[in-house]
C-alpha cells in the first residue's frame, strides 16, 4: 500500500470531515460519531495500476474512494481475467472481508490515480456495532452488491453478446449518475470485454455497429453513450443489434 500523505495535520482533518461528511455512507452519522471515524481514517494515495488488495490477502482495512476508480477482478490460472466491478467515488469497497473475517474474495487494483481513505478493521468493528443506523447502510450496501451479482449472472447465461453489453454500458451509466449530456465512461474496450465475457474483438465490432447508428461514441480509452433508451430497448428485448 501507499504511504499516507503528508502536509498539516489541520487540514488533512477537516479535509476528512469534508469528504466522509458527505460520503453516502457515513453521512447520516451524528457529529461525534464521524468525528471518532476521522480519527481511524488514513489518506492514502494510489498510483494507476497498483494493487490495492490481492485476492486471499487478510481483509485487514475497509476502503473509501474519494477520487478515481478502482477495478475489481478475478483472473484464472490461465490469465484470463474478468472484472466484476468498477468502484468510484463515494463508494467504498473491502467491506466483505472485513465483516466476516475471511481472506479478500477478488482483486483490487487502481483502474486510475487515486485517492483513498482507509480504515482499519480493528477499528471499524466496534464503531459499526455501536453505530446501528450504519450497521443498516451496510446491509443495504451487501444486498445492492446481491443484486449486482445477480444480474451479471443472469446477462451471463440469458442474453445475447449485444445485449449483455447494452445491459453493461447501462449499468456503469447508472452507477456514475451521468446526466443525458455527459454520458462518457472512462473504460477501455479491454476492460468492458473482460465485464461481459467476450473477446475484445467482438466487443470493438458490436461498438462501431452502434457508433454507426449514433448510440455511442467511441473515444480513446472510454465510451460515450449517446442514446441509452435505444441500448435499453435492446437489453429488454434480448434481439440482435448488430
Amino acid at each position: 500500500m501507499p504511504q499516507d500523505k503528508t502536509g498539516d495535520p489541520r487540514q488533512q482533518a477537516g479535509n476528512k470531515l469534508s469528504v466522509l461528511r458527505k460520503h453516502p455512507i457515513f453521512a447520516d452519522l451524528e457529529p461525534e460519531a464521524l468525528d471518532q471515524l476521522c480519527r481511524y481514517a488514513k489518506h492514502t494515495n494510489v498510483k494507476r495500476g497498483a494493487t490495492i488488495a490481492a485476492k486471499g490477502d487478510p481483509g485487514n482495512n475497509l476502503f473509501a474512494v474519494i477520487s478515481g476508480t478502482v477495478k475489481i477482478s478475478s483472473s484464472s490460472p490461465d490469465g484470463r481475467n474478468a472484472i466484476l466491478n468498477l468502484i468510484g467515488p463515494g463508494e467504498i469497497f473491502g467491506e466483505i472481508a472485513v465483516l466476516d473475517g475471511a481472506p479478500r474474495s477478488a482483486d483490487a487494483t487502481a483502474n486510475t490515480n487515486c485517492e483513498l481513505y482507509v480504515i482499519d478493521r480493528r477499528d471499524f468493528l466496534p464503531f459499526v456495532k455501536s453505530q446501528p443506523a450504519l450497521a443498516m447502510k451496510f446491509i443495504e450496501l451487501l444486498c445492492a452488491r446481491l443484486r449486482w451479482t445477480s444480474q451479471q449472472v443472469e446477462q451471463v447465461i440469458l442474453q445475447n453478446l449485444p445485449g449483455r453489453l447494452a445491459s453493461a454500458l447501462l449499468g456503469l451509466t447508472e452507477e456514475r449518475k451521468l446526466d443525458s449530456g455527459s454520458g462518457t465512461l472512462a473504460i477501455t474496450q479491454q476492460e468492458i470485454s473482460e465485464m461481459v465475457g467476450m473477446t475484445r474483438e467482438s466487443i470493438n465490432k458490436q461498438l462501431r455497429a452502434w457508433a454507426g447508428r449514433n448510440w455511442v461514441r467511441l473515444e480513446h480509452g472510454a465510451i460515450v453513450v449517446l442514446d441509452t433508451d435505444a441500448l435499453r430497448e435492446l437489453a429488454e428485448s434480448g434481439l440482435d443489434g448488430e
